[in-house]
């Protein structure tokens, strides 16, 4: 394996090179999460992996709660599938809650001020209301809780882990929260913590391989020791491959795909492509591989090439029209600018507006 069979395999595994699903919900499901803190980028890395997509059908998906927005892994905003968030944040909810619990003495929030958050919640949300951040700092202020400073989005967070509430559909440009029960109702019995393990293991290695184990437990957030034992269990889906003296698994059945005509996607801020590994090397072309700003900047809305991230974009919204501009730090040949071209287009026919690139 080389390099560039990492990247063409990561591109179509992902399904970056091309869609390959059909629903937004499927993109999730395949992934098992979806980074989501950046929501307008997030609907973009879901809706490039989705044939036919738009930002209003991907907007839909949410309204429909096939996939839930919260905080299931590294207490960061993913997309999950409804069915599979309850095992999530069984499984990691308390790590995060525990790495937090030097920020919670910063912020004077103690178990019994969560606790009292948590009855103000549910009974602010019960019947299905959804409510905005505003609306929850009212009623959490009414009932003597402060929230000022950080202090709202830690309790709005750990109600989060504790299974209560989740991210809703917008109200207008504002996000509203619901109780999870309400939204995304149990379908019925949780799996295991090993059975949590395997499945959260064997999705990452599947959608994103060729991956190694310090990849896996930086984007899970897992301990190494559970990390390994998750791979060990989803060790008969999976297939072991060494390269430059590292270990790499990905799924049994993947393999590189035979079509090597120029490629390029235009990917938004924290795609899963450049955030889901330790080791950015692999998509970053040996000579970009020591600029100061390359490991930082493909974080952010990032220009892939052939697998290769080769600068950073940004968008300017006009009235019908969207403009696209580029920072790139190599030439690209001819072939590869008409595939960028054509990405520009395909954001411009995702966002409904014609795109100037």
């Amino acid at each position: 394996m080389t390099d560039s069979n990492v990247a063409r395999i990561r591109l179509h595994n992902q399904g970056v090179a091309s869609p390959r699903f059909d629903e937004p919900s499927e993109v999730v499901r395949w992934f098992g999460a979806v980074q989501a803190q950046d929501y307008l980028g997030s609907l973009w890395a879901l809706g490039l992996r989705t044939r036919r997509a738009t930002e209003a059908s991907v907007e839909r998906a949410i309204a429909r709660r096939s996939i839930v927005r919260t905080w299931p892994l590294r207490g960061t905003l993913h997309f999950v599938a409804a069915e599979d968030v309850r095992w999530m944040l069984r499984l990691s909810g308390g790590r995060t809650v525990a790495r937090a619990a030097g920020r919670y003495r910063q912020l004077e929030l103690d178990e019994a001020t969560f606790t009292k958050s948590m009855r103000v919640l549910a009974r602010s949300l019960e019947g299905g209301r959804q409510l905005t951040r505003a609306e929850l700092a009212d009623a959490l202020e009414q009932s003597g809780i402060a929230t000022g400073g950080q202090r709202l989005i830690h309790i709005l967070n750990r109600s989060a882990l504790e299974g209560l509430t989740c991210y809703a559909a917008r109200r207008g440009k504002q996000f509203t929260f619901a109780l999870l029960d309400e939204w995304a109702p149990s379908s019925g019995g949780l799996p295991t913590r090993e059975e949590s393990l395997a499945e959260l293991a064997g999705r990452y290695f599947e959608s994103r391989g060729p991956a190694t184990l310090q990849d896996f437990v930086w984007w899970s957030g897992l301990t190494t020791t559970d990390a390994r034992a998750g791979l060990e269990a989803a060790r008969p889906r999976l297939r072991r491959e060494v390269f430059g003296g590292q270990t790499y698994w990905l799924s049994a059945s993947a393999s590189a795909p035979k079509d090597e005509s120029p490629s390029a996607q235009l990917l938004p801020a924290f795609d899963e492509y450049t955030v889901a590994y330790k080791d950015r090397a692999p998509i970053l072309h040996p000579s970009h591989v020591r600029r100061a700003d390359a490991a930082t900047a493909i974080l952010g809305p990032a220009v892939v090439v052939n697998g290769l991230a080769i600068g950073t974009w940004k968008r300017t919204l006009r009235k019908d029209s969207v403009l696209i501009e580029t920072r790139l730090w190599a030439t690209v040949r001819k072939a590869e600018r008409q595939a960028l071209d054509a990405a520009a287009r395909r954001y411009g026919d995702f966002l409904g507006l014609a795109a100037s690139y």
